[in-house]
């Protein structure tokens, strides 16, 4: 859909303890790609292998967890002044990636108790918290934490953390040397990280900072950054512009119209002022004058799907399904294989609530599946699509899917047994079926 936020699947959230507020939106992870793929290029990744996630968090940080994926946050992406700011950082994690990190910690840490592990991650993301948010009491209590739960192992544990944090900062370098690019962006944020918080890192034991000390940290790059003959390198006009425009997105659907306003007064009419006043306003039901600002923007910009994109999500946000049909289908053209686009043109024409346009809806949803893979969203949407055209078991096995994946194991087994018994046995529907009821009786014993 055009921007949202969700949570992981259960099965992958419970195994962290709670949700992570994940937003997905076309725009922003298009960006993301184009921020990647040269760096995972340098790096030798295959750019499908990696997955980037954008966590609805204001604090400025990014990481590696789970194998090859990246999480970044939308503050830091609201902070970063260039594009190169947030490409140098997702260097860095790329250099954790590539240099085999989270696999070699596992065997750093595989003799520890799974208990004691537990404790010293959570100390550690006490302790980022407090640094990211200038809160010396909430590290200082991380410290305590660690120190209360770990002894010598811990700080053996760290060091090596450190010199991991040292060897994906050497790996950014070369990756930006590589493609060409500054480290200037990288260094910058970890100075405004360092002058946030001075004062709380001030009490705070370096042997127990799984990351250098920032200062020390920052000489060391920035000495050796400068001896790149791209260290002077500017980001592209058009790059920038779509970077402004993301900022001035997350502003809009996250900061709320009053932060919109103070950022983007009305005397602001660039094309990022514009963008984030639109969306501020169709989000609080003004459409009225919505509609007008995103009808300036793709006049200027008539090749930009995302302000298409923005249009239809404003006018089906708005109970306006046939109208928002219209520009969603030109963002479509202009991006035929995005997963999240075809999703948003299904539910426009799911919402007209007529069955060709729920047909032309399935069609859309089994395309999505390539990229977007089996959603609870997608097949909540095929529930109701294939409800608009009167087949009923289809629906019922949709709405299995989409339960087992949100870990309603009892709407699961209601409808896949119901759908089970309308297919022919041995049928693909059969099958899924039987899928449906095997998993979700697995979760209930």
């Amino acid at each position: 859909m055009a921007f949202m936020s969700v949570a992981l699947p259960q099965t992958e959230a419970a195994q962290r303890g709670k949700p992570l507020p994940i937003i997905r939106d076309a725009e922003i992870e298009g960006l993301m790609r184009l921020y990647t793929r040269p760096v995972f290029k340098a790096a030798g990744i295959n750019p499908k292998a990696v997955k980037v996630y954008v966590l609805n968090d204001r604090l400025i940080n990014a990481f590696v967890a789970g194998g090859q994926r990246i999480f970044i946050n939308t503050g830091l992406i609201e902070r970063a002044d260039t594009p190169n700011d947030v490409i140098g950082v997702l260097a860095h994690e790329t250099g954790h990636i590539a240099g085999g990190h989270l696999a070699r910690m596992g065997v750093e840490v595989d003799a520890a108790n799974y208990t004691q592990i537990i404790g010293m991650l959570l100390g550690l993301a006490t302790i980022a918290g407090g640094v990211a948010s200038g809160k010396g009491e909430v590290a200082q209590a991380g410290q305590g934490l660690m120190i209360g739960t770990q002894g010598l192992a811990q700080r053996n544990f760290l060091t090596y953390a450190r010199g991991m944090e040292a060897s994906a900062d050497q790996a950014a370098l070369k990756y930006l040397n590589e493609t060409h690019q500054s480290a200037r962006g990288m260094i910058t944020l970890f100075e405004t990280l360092a002058r946030e918080n001075i004062a709380t890192l001030a009490d705070i034991d370096p042997y127990v900072m799984s990351h250098p000390m920032p200062m020390d940290r920052i000489r060391n790059l920035e000495a050796e950054a400068r001896k790149s003959p791209y260290w002077d390198a500017k980001d592209p006009p058009a790059l920038m512009l779509r970077h402004q425009l993301v900022q001035a997105k997350l502003a809009g659907y996250i900061g709320g119209a009053q932060a919109v306003m103070q950022k983007y007064p009305s005397s602001d009419q660039s094309m990022p002022a514009r963008y984030a006043r639109a969306i501020a306003m169709f989000r609080r039901g003004d459409i009225q004058n919505a509609l007008p600002v995103i009808d300036g923007l793709i006049k200027e910009l008539p090749e930009n799907p995302y302000f298409w994109e923005l249009k239809a999500q404003a006018l089906l946000e708005n109970g306006r399904a046939a109208e928002a049909a219209v520009p969603v289908r030109k963002a479509l053209e202009l991006l035929p294989s995005n997963g999240l686009i075809q999703m948003l043109a299904a539910q426009a024409y799911i919402d007209t609530e007529k069955p060709d346009n729920a047909r032309e809806a399935i069609k859309l949803l089994r395309q999505a599946q390539r990229t977007e893979g089996e959603t609870p969203e997608t097949f909540r949407l095929m529930a109701r699509a294939y409800a608009q055209t009167g087949d009923v078991p289809r629906a019922e096995l949709a709405t299995a899917q989409a339960a087992l994946l949100m870990g309603d194991t009892k709407l699961a087994l209601e409808k896949a047994r119901s759908a089970q018994a309308a297919f022919k046995t041995g049928t693909p529907e059969w099958t899924r079926a039987s899928d449906v009821i095997s998993f979700a009786g697995r979760r209930q014993r």
